[in-house]
Formats: C-alpha cells, sequence, structure tokens
C-alpha cells in the first residue's frame, strides 16, 4: 500500500479510512514514501504484492509509468484508493474507480482486475485516459505534475512558478534559488504580457486560437497544415464514455473499438467534427503542446501514439 505524501497532507481523514478498511480485511505492507524516489524504491520492493495506491491522479500516473518503464505493467495489476479534490481524481473516476473512499477500498478488496488500453508514444511516454492538443492554450495551467513524464519521455513539462513539486512541498530546486531570480521571473511576465497581441488580452476568455497540424489516423490523413484546427482529442475507445457505458450495463465494448482510439478533429466555427478510429495517429506541424491525462508535454513538432490493447489490469467494482 502506497500512500501519497500529497494525500497525507491534503486529506489525513480519508487515508485512515482506507487505511482501516484494508487493514481489517488482509494484511498489508504500508510505505509512506517523502518523494518521488522513495516512491519508486517502494514500489520496486513490492515482490509479488499487489500494488494499491491512495492518492490523486498523479500518483496512479507515476506508479503505471514506473511500472511500465520497468515492463512489469502487464504482470501487476493496480489497486487505486482516490483521494484529493474532485479535479485531482477526474481520471481515476473516468477509468470507472469509485471516488468514494469506502467504495473504493471495498472494490480493492472485492473488485475485479479489469484489463485497459493505453497509449504509448515515441518517446517512451504514456497516457491512459485521453490526450488533447489544445492549440496554444491550457499550457500553463495550475495542477500539473512537475518531473519527467510517466514512461519516462524527455518532454519539458509547463508548470507554474513557484508551484509544489511531489508531495506538496516546495520543488528540489527551490532551496538552492538565487535572490534574483524572482525578480528575473516578474521581468519575464512583463515582458510576455507586452509582447501580447491585444486581442490576446482582450479577446473571449476559453477560446484557444486555431492552429495548423497534419493529423493521420493510420496513415489517413484526417487534417492538413493548409487547414487550421480548433482542438484534437485521442481517447482509447475503450475509455471512452460510450465504452464505459456499455461495461457499465455488462455489455460488450461497441462494435470495432477493441485496440482502437477514437480521434476527433474539431473545426473553427460550427462544422462538424471529424471523426475516427485507429490503431496509431501521427500529429505533425509548428511547434505544438499537448495534454496528456493531467500533463502537459511538448513543445514538439511531431509525435506519434499508439494503442496498447489490454496493457495494464485495473481492479474495478464488479458489476
Amino acid at each position: 500500500m502506497v500512500i501519497d505524501p500529497l494525500a497525507r497532507s491534503t486529506d489525513g481523514e480519508s487515508v485512515r479510512i482506507a487505511k482501516d478498511v484494508l487493514c481489517a480485511a488482509v494484511g498489508a505492507k504500508i510505505c509512506l514514501p517523502d518523494g518521488p524516489e522513495e516512491f519508486g524504491r517502494a514500489l520496486a520492493k513490492r515482490g509479488h504484492r499487489r500494488p494499491v495506491v491512495i492518492g490523486d491522479d498523479r500518483a496512479l500516473l507515476r506508479v503505471v509509468g514506473l511500472l511500465h518503464k520497468e515492463r512489469e505493467l502487464g504482470r501487476a495489476p493496480v489497486s487505486m484508493v482516490p483521494v484529493g479534490a474532485p479535479a485531482a481524481v477526474a481520471l481515476s473516476r473516468a477509468l470507472g474507480v469509485p471516488t468514494d473512499t469506502v467504495a473504493a477500498a471495498r472494490a480493492v478488496l472485492d473488485g475485479d482486475e479489469q484489463p485497459m488500453d493505453l497509449l504509448t508514444d515515441d518517446s517512451d511516454g504514456i497516457v491512459l485516459g485521453g490526450l488533447r492538443i489544445p492549440c496554444g492554450g491550457d499550457t500553463t495551467g495550475s495542477g500539473y505534475p512537475q518531473g519527467p513524464p510517466p514512461g519516462g519521455g524527455a518532454d519539458r513539462r509547463s508548470v507554474p512558478a513557484g508551484s509544489p513539486g511531489e508531495g506538496g512541498a516546495a520543488a528540489d530546486g527551490d532551496a538552492h534559488r538565487h535572490w534574483w531570480e524572482p525578480a528575473a521571473r516578474t521581468a519575464r511576465t512583463a515582458l510576455s504580457l507586452l509582447a501580447t497581441p491585444a486581442g490576446g488580452l482582450g479577446g473571449r476568455r476559453g477560446q484557444p486560437p486555431v492552429q495548423r497540424l497534419r493529423i493521420e489516423a493510420d496513415g489517413i490523413v484526417l487534417a492538413d497544415l493548409d487547414r487550421p484546427v480548433r482542438r484534437v482529442s485521442v481517447v482509447p475507445a475503450g475509455q471512452t464514455e460510450a465504452a464505459r457505458a456499455a461495461c457499465a450495463a455488462g455489455d460488450a465494448l461497441p462494435s470495432g473499438a477493441e485496440g482502437l482510439a477514437e480521434v476527433i478533429v474539431h473545426w473553427p466555427g460550427s462544422e462538424r467534427p471529424v471523426r475516427a478510429r485507429a490503431r496509431a495517429v501521427t500529429v505533425s506541424g509548428p511547434d505544438f503542446h499537448y495534454r496528456a491525462d493531467a500533463v502537459v508535454g511538448g513543445p514538439v513538432r511531431t509525435r506519434t501514439w499508439t494503442v496498447q490493447p489490454g496493457a495494464w489490469w485495473l481492479t474495478l467494482p464488479r458489476g
């Protein structure tokens, strides 16, 4: 049982309840890591024990990413007790994990291990729930985890200056900042505001600028550089709302959804989006950021995501 330090500091009562429910039913080894390195060591020493994560989506991504890096993902089913604000456990909820502490702990004890698809990219990064290219927006929002992406990719992450690092403490580099760095950050912020076009300051919020991207789904071009797009989303077909509703009702996945990703390209204006299903999706064009689960990656000029069917196992409540 690996308890994320942020969960301990933000909602100790939920952590205590989860521990009581789990420890009353089974023998458990409790690990209380203080940072990402201890988190990784605790997971590496699990032996044949099943890893149980108590924390938010970032903790889940960290565990799945480490297992992926060790090439142990398919052999180590993961269980999850979400602890955190609703926005911080949105991915866990979307994957089917109960957000009620007692219900989630009981699912760990009595649930079924379900195979889950994921996306891998060409930098060995992973995506559990889905990715979105916001085309110029949402690349500096708060709440993104610091450090390397799950699975070991080398992209830079957009994290607000001075935001907390792992475990809610200041990032390691904060303790060694020079006295002039806050002033330098303020100067850079002022320069960026001065460089922003007037329309960007007074325009409608929530409307990111369009971007010209080439989007290929299994080699079929859905969008090219001669036409701007507003938003692109890629989700494993088994994780879409329709698929989750079918599974909740005890039905099979929609026909043709197994091992595929659903790609949606939204255009500016009111034109209907283009939808496709594919095993591999390649996006290329001028530097762009993308949001994969709770992590922002980029900038990159090209990236390919490939569906890995049933690549990991998650314990979910029995239907």
